[in-house]
């Protein structure tokens, strides 16, 4: 589980206007439909093509847990492609993006500042260009770690900096021990 781009991911989802498919044979459908054959969807499930046929005619219903979770991440991915694109354009270009997070934040400073790692709780929002920024590197397969670094630098900018207004010698910031993470369009 990759906690910076699952939350991208699951901000963009809430952006849907129609519900996922919930059933095995529903959402096995959908992904027939969208990859065109029965034989590119048990590729991706690394299942036998016959299973995927099974489960378009409802012979199967209930998958294995690890089967339904692939299931569901391949129809999540490819569920409304355009409203998924106007969400992500709109927060790269004039809706930003929050951030929620419960993690380890500290700084590296000139000497005589408070400096030291602790727990904070912050509900930040960050403008547009962040937004683009994190979306963009996602998209080009960019780590989990290239995603924090990338959200603590906006932290940095954004809440510590607010903006070029103070604490304008801070050289670095320290995003770690991560409890909770969450973002919203």
């Amino acid at each position: 589980m990759t906690l910076f781009g699952d939350g991208l991911d699951q901000a963009v989802q809430r952006a849907f206007t129609r519900p996922v498919p919930k059933s095995a044979g529903a959402q096995m459908r959908y992904l027939v439909k969208q990859l065109k054959g029965t034989k590119a969807v048990a590729q991706i499930l690394r299942i036998s093509q016959r299973t995927v046929e099974r489960y378009v005619k409802d012979q199967i219903k209930k998958p294995r847990p690890d089967l339904a979770a692939r299931l569901e991440r391949e129809v999540k991915a490819r569920w409304q492609p355009q409203i998924r694109a106007k969400a992500k354009e709109r927060a790269a270009t004039t809706g930003g993006i929050v951030i929620d997070t419960r993690a380890r934040l500290g700084y590296t400073a000139p000497i005589g500042s408070t400096d030291q790692d602790r727990i904070r709780h912050l509900t930040v929002a960050l403008p547009p260009q962040y937004a683009a920024r994190l979306f963009e590197a996602q998209e080009q397969g960019a780590t989990e770690q290239r995603l924090q670094e990338l959200a603590a630098e906006a932290l940095k900018e954004v809440y510590f900096q607010d903006g070029g207004r103070r604490a304008g010698q801070l050289e670095e910031i320290r995003f770690t021990d991560i409890e909770h993470l969450e973002f919203d369009l």
